[in-house]
């Protein structure tokens, strides 16, 4: 069950990318470094999820001093596959031209990826390697994920500008509300999962007592 959830919050964040990246006004700064990356060098915007990551994922390893987190390719993997195929399937279908129905997209998009974040998050599977660098970054601050997502923010969007990404106003409203809203989801989804998660094992456990 706990896989499910970890499927459909990985499959709603990067739903919310998609909606994010179409709208025009600029994405997160970790998406705008990506799709810089694709523009200017080449590949596409899930591929270079993907070879982040594995760079992440050594740089997680040197801040918690243990083993690298293999786990965590799994998750980009799924993350890279999944922004290239809501990409591919809106491309046709999410168009805004209109500075309403852009900013209508964008928020869409922000609070998609908000929440799938959390819904992913609390099945504590996998997280992708960015995620676990916020995730550190608040263990060894000893702060909130409000400062430790912006603080990671920032430092992506330095990134992003040195190739060219789609840095706008949505970026800055990411920045400002991205961990907000991430901080926000968090004890819902989990109250809301935990919930989900112990029906499943009671209902597990009374099948198992049935079955002998």
């Amino acid at each position: 069950m706990k896989f499910i959830f970890y499927v459909i919050g990985i499959l709603t964040f990067t739903l919310g990318i998609s909606f994010t990246i179409q709208s025009d006004l600029g994405t997160s700064p970790f998406d705008a470094l990506l799709v810089g990356l694709s523009q200017t060098v080449g590949l596409t915007v899930g591929s270079w999820e993907i070879l982040i990551a594995f760079m992440l994922i050594g740089c997680n390893s040197l801040l918690k001093r243990q083993k690298p987190e293999i786990l965590g390719v799994l998750t980009a993997l799924i993350v890279g596959i999944g922004i290239d195929m809501w990409l591919f399937l809106s491309h046709h279908f999410i168009t805004p031209e209109l500075w309403y129905s852009k900013s209508i997209c964008f928020a869409i998009g922000l609070v998609v990826v908000a929440a799938g974040t959390a819904i992913y998050l609390h099945t504590n599977i996998a997280p992708i390697p960015v995620d676990r660098l916020t995730l550190i970054i608040q263990e060894i601050t000893r702060t909130n994920l409000f400062f430790s997502r912006t603080l990671v923010y920032l430092v992506f969007l330095l990134m992003a500008l040195l190739f060219n990404g789609p840095i706008g106003v949505g970026t800055v409203v990411t920045v400002c509300l991205g961990g907000l809203l991430l901080n926000f989801f968090m004890p819902i989804t989990g109250k809301a999962l935990d919930g989900i998660l112990t029906d499943s094992r009671s209902r597990q456990n009374i099948d198992k007592k049935h079955s002998l």
